[in-house]
């Protein structure tokens, strides 16, 4: 973990270069691994990006895909889109041996952070990081992204009335996710208008769910066997 940044930090920084695509936070299992090998490229020949895979056991078990344009603002046609293709995909190479449910669906507006990218792309927002093993006997750190530096995670944080800037190693991340602000709100429904969602009777009491949880909307679900 480093500290407060250098004064000579460059200001603007190409953040797409040479930046590692993910940790497990895109898929935590074995099969989830598994399962996005298979289904990434499918998304991507689509013009998306996968966000985070999870599947989830039960008496069915569901099969939790969350996708997003390069430049943010899926729409449910096309998470429909990739339903379809995805569905086609995992017919042929049959990763999962029991009947599941696929959902497909948008990252919601306080999304998962789960790609190093995700860290530039927000930056200037608040969010939640968790750790996989404390530091300094601390594993949560709340405050305003401040873009990355190498493989770092910069967060701005407040101490005693002050704001520090430290740096997280992208690898020791257990979660992350931005935090829901009025902020957040109005750019993630400029993304959506921007892609064509319909947002003029938005039932914005419906953030509450989004805050709690993030998974149970889906754009897209189908069963499968």
């Amino acid at each position: 973990m480093s500290s407060d940044l250098p004064d000579d930090r460059p200001a603007d920084r190409d953040h797409d270069r040479a930046l590692p695509a993910s940790n497990d936070l895109i898929a935590k299992t074995a099969i989830d691994r598994r399962l996005a090998e298979i289904i990434t490229p499918v998304i991507e020949d689509l013009g998306f990006e996968l966000v985070r895979i999870r599947l989830q056991g039960g008496k069915t078990a569901t099969l939790q895909i969350m996708a997003d344009r390069p430049e943010g603002g899926i729409n449910v046609d096309d998470c429909a889109d990739i339903s379809t293709a995805v569905s086609a995909t995992l017919d042929v190479e049959d990763p999962i041996e029991d009947n599941y449910h696929l959902e497909v669906s948008s990252p919601g507006i306080d999304r998962p952070l789960t790609r190093l990218k995700d860290f530039a792309t927000f930056e200037g927002y608040e969010a939640r990081l968790d750790l996989n093993q404390p530091i300094d006997g601390r594993k949560r750190f709340k405050g305003t992204l401040a873009g990355v530096e190498g493989t770092e995670v910069l967060i701005n944080i407040e101490d005693q009335g002050q704001t520090h800037t430290i740096g997280l190693e992208f690898d020791l991340l257990a979660d992350a996710k931005l935090v829901l602000t009025d902020e957040l709100i109005r750019e993630m429904l400029r993304q959506k208008k921007d892609a064509g969602v319909e947002i003029d009777n938005l039932d914005e009491s419906a953030f509450d769910a989004i805050e709690t949880d993030d998974t149970t909307a889906a754009d897209g679900a189908e069963p499968k066997e």
